[in-house]
This record gives C-alpha cells, sequence and structure tokens, in this order.
C-alpha cells in the first residue's frame, strides 16, 4: 500500500504494523544523471522488496532532500543539516507508528545519510514507541558493491533499468573522463577530502559506462531479495527493550 495513492479509509484497513520509508537526496551525479538519482533508486527498491516480501507493507512517501553538503559546488545540489534530517526521519516514523505501523525500515540511497540514519534508528527504538532501521540498497548487492561510486557503474545500472530517459546517454563520455576512480583524497587511512569538487571534476566517482541495464535489473533482484529477507526479520522479531542488568 503506497500511501500517497490511497485514501485515509483505504489506511485504515490496513492489516500490518510494516512499513517501508525511502529515503534519498537531491544532489549532483555528474552530467549525465539526474539529480534526484537517489530517490529515485530508493523507491525502486523499496518497491522491489515490498513486491517480493510475501506479504502487507505500508509504504510511506520518500523523503528527498538529505545529508549532501559534500556536493554543495554543483548547482541543484539541496541539503539539510543532519540535524534537521534526523528530526525529519524521526518525526515521520512517529506519525507511522502513531498510526500503528511501528516497525519501519528506512530504504536509503545516498552515503551521506547512512550515518544520521544509524544514529537516528538507535534513537527510536531506544525512546519511542517504534522499531526502525536503515537499509542501504548498493550495501546489499553482494560483490558489486566493491564497484559504488557516486553517479558510476550501480546507480547508472539501476536507472537504466528503471528509467532509462533520464539518463543523458549522450553525455556518458563526458561523464567518463571527468570521473574520480575513487571517493575522496586518503593520506594514512584519512579522507583530506570534504567535498567531491576536491577530487571529481564533474562529480562522478567509477565509470557509468560499466552499468548497463541488465546490471540493473540484477543489482534490483539482489537488492529486493536483501530488503524482503529483513522485512521477513522484522516482522517476527521480538522488538522489546531488555531490561536494565
Amino acid at each position: 500500500m503506497h500511501l500517497s495513492e490511497r485514501t485515509w479509509t483505504d489506511a485504515a484497513d490496513a492489516g500490518t504494523d510494516l512499513a517501508v520509508l525511502p529515503v534519498g537526496s537531491t544532489e549532483q551525479h555528474g552530467p549525465h544523471a539526474p539529480l534526484g538519482t537517489d530517490v529515485l533508486t530508493a523507491e525502486a527498491v523499496a518497491e522491489a522488496g515490498v513486491e517480493r516480501y510475501d506479504g502487507e507493507v505500508v509504504v510511506a512517501p520518500a523523503i528527498p532532500v538529505g545529508v549532501a553538503e559534500e556536493h554543495r559546488q554543483f548547482p541543484g545540489t539541496l541539503w539539510v543539516s543532519e540535524e534537521t534530517f534526523r528530526s525529519y526521519v524521526r518525526e515521520t516514523v512517529d506519525s507511522l507508528a502513531d498510526h500503528g505501523w511501528d516497525r519501519v525500515v528506512l530504504v536509503n540511497g545516498h552515503g551521506g545519510n547512512v550515518d544520521a540514519l544509524r544514529e537516528v534508528a538507535g534513537r527510536i527504538v531506544r525512546r519511542d514507541d517504534a522499531y526502525a532501521v536503515p537499509f542501504t540498497w548498493f550495501d546489499s548487492v553482494g560483490d558489486h558493491a566493491a564497484d559504488m561510486g557516486h553517479g558510476g557503474p550501480l546507480e547508472t545500472a539501476v536507472l537504466r533499468a528503471v528509467a532509462p530517459e533520464l539518463v543523458r546517454e549522450d553525455r556518458i563520455d563526458e561523464a567518463r573522463e571527468g570521473a574520480s576512480d575513487g571517493w575522496g583524497e586518503w593520506v594514512s587511512g584519512v579522507n583530506l577530502a570534504f567535498d567531491s569538487a576536491e577530487f571529481s571534476e564533474n562529480g562522478v566517482v567509477g565509470d557509468p559506462d560499466e552499468g548497463d541495464a541488465e546490471r540493473g535489473e540484477e543489482l534490483l533482484d539482489l537488492a529486493a531479495d536483501a530488503l524482503a529477507a529483513l522485512l521477513d526479520a522484522i516482522e517476527t522479531r521480538d522488538v522489546s527493550r531488555p531490561d536494565r542488568r
């Protein structure tokens, strides 16, 4: 059940306590991929995982702006502070829980959100009347995860599978030429760079041409299987908090 497509009377009839909340970002993804890539991929994975899950799940509207100041030099990028982001996620989960959907998977499509999501999920579980866990789709795709960049092969592959009309194919060569091979500038295990413009000419990390639609379908299958398994585990989990020792 997608809340944005249903009436309140439909929502009242939902017979589940499970929900997914897609979380993304509106930020540069090079000259070839749309600013909404992280939202589109999070929604696609959420949709595929819910379809694969053997049960009912409420799908909340996606949160489209996240922790993305690292891309601030590129026009169109939007961002909020970690504090604002965590508060928004927490209050959204609280509103879901108020209607009985108190077991929530935060389906994430943006690397910059990871730390904040883990922190706020812990706060929700410890302090609120809900249970929430973050799920970042590109961490759940097996060996493919090693190729995760930014506007690179994995994200481009999923876009080519679910929204090929949004990929500017005539700019792929430009994206490759201005791309970085890796994220950041590392010395002694420390990333010296804070913004992507410090190490990538056009914001791309990795080769987008290595991500075709067939690979995108495989990535969606892997992520959907992982999300469905997670939903199954959460649906049966005892989420009461341990007693003080």
